[in-house]
């Protein structure tokens, strides 16, 4: 009966990690974001901008939204570009999904509206 019993939670844990799925799709923001850091270039800029457009675009894991930081990451990038009203409203996006950001995002806001 032990046997039996242990066999069968082996199969519901194995049934139970095979099912789970992650809760955010990050795209391929790992490379692109390690290569932008290591080689620095416009092309490498170009390249992390769209991945970060097609995690906002292609969010299909299973919360369904955003990654956390990916707003307030991409804000930032387009606030280096010049493009200054279009980060703060991502960084206002990051704020209203993930509100404890609030303080921190709220901060580099005011400093950019300065």
């Amino acid at each position: 009966m032990k046997k039996i019993l242990f066999i069968a939670s082996g199969f519901l844990l194995l049934a139970g990690c095979a099912s789970q799925k992650t809760l955010y799709n990050w795209g391929k923001y790992q490379e692109a974001s390690y290569s932008y850091v290591k080689n620095n270039t416009d092309n490498d800029l170009e390249k992390l901008l769209k991945e970060y457009q097609y995690i906002i675009d292609h969010q299909k894991a299973g919360r369904k939204t955003v990654p956390p930081g990916i707003y307030a990451d991409y804000g930032y990038l387009l606030v280096k570009q010049g493009k200054t009203k279009e980060g703060i409203a991502l960084m206002k996006m990051e704020i209203a999904l993930y509100p404890e950001s609030t303080a921190f995002i709220e901060g580099i806001i005011k400093r950019l509206e300065q």
